[in-house]
């Protein structure tokens, strides 16, 4: 009888945990989230002329002249594979891709063989999809795109400001330019 009773109280506590963790708590949480931030909550969606272009929280690549280009990516941008290469940096397959993309980089923005590469332009992250660039990357990248929009460099260099995310609370990590929302609002300058 000890035992039956046991398996009762399991029971019900397994059942009242379950109410309150698994459907209580994350109906008051997505509520919170749905009353305090809307935009974020649902993913961070951007839409253009009432058409999905993506999430500002996931990269994408742009691989035309008129774009500022994303960081590399080791999932080719699908955000259902996240992860790195896990690529060690000793390895050769490493050393040459990275070589072969500095070269392009070089090529596409008219640098000189000696001129640097920033390391995120040519690195993926850890996820394969982060949507920022450095200032850095994006200044390497600001006179090929006003050359191709045949826009002023200051004008896009604005735009760059506007589309910067600081680091968090001053702290940790560092300022990014998203991609997706700069080339969004070039589009929009530029009329596309």
């Amino acid at each position: 009888m000890n035992l039956k009773k046991e398996i009762l109280t399991a029971l019900k506590v397994f059942l009242g945990f379950t109410l309150i963790l698994g459907v209580a708590y994350p109906l008051l949480i997505t509520t919170i989230a749905q009353l305090a931030m809307p935009h974020k909550a649902n993913g961070s969606i951007l839409e253009q002329n009432g058409k999905i272009i993506g999430s500002t929280l996931i990269g994408q690549n742009f691989d035309k002249p008129e774009y500022f280009n994303s960081r590399p990516s080791s999932v080719d941008y699908n955000a259902q594979a996240s992860g790195g290469s896990n690529l060690a940096p000793t390895s050769q397959k490493l050393a040459n891709r990275v070589s072969f993309d500095v070269k392009k980089i070089q090529k596409e923005n008219n640098l000189q063989k000696n001129n640097s590469v920033p390391a995120d332009a040519v690195l993926t992250s850890a996820s394969g999809l982060d949507p920022h660039i450095s200032i850095e990357n994006a200044l390497l990248q600001l006179p090929r795109v006003a050359k191709e929009r045949k826009l002023s460099e200051l004008k896009i260099k604005k735009l760059i400001n506007k589309n910067t995310d600081s680091d968090f609370i001053g702290i940790w990590g560092q300022s990014g330019v998203n991609v997706l929302k700069l080339n969004t609002e070039l589009d929009k300058v530029s009329g596309k």
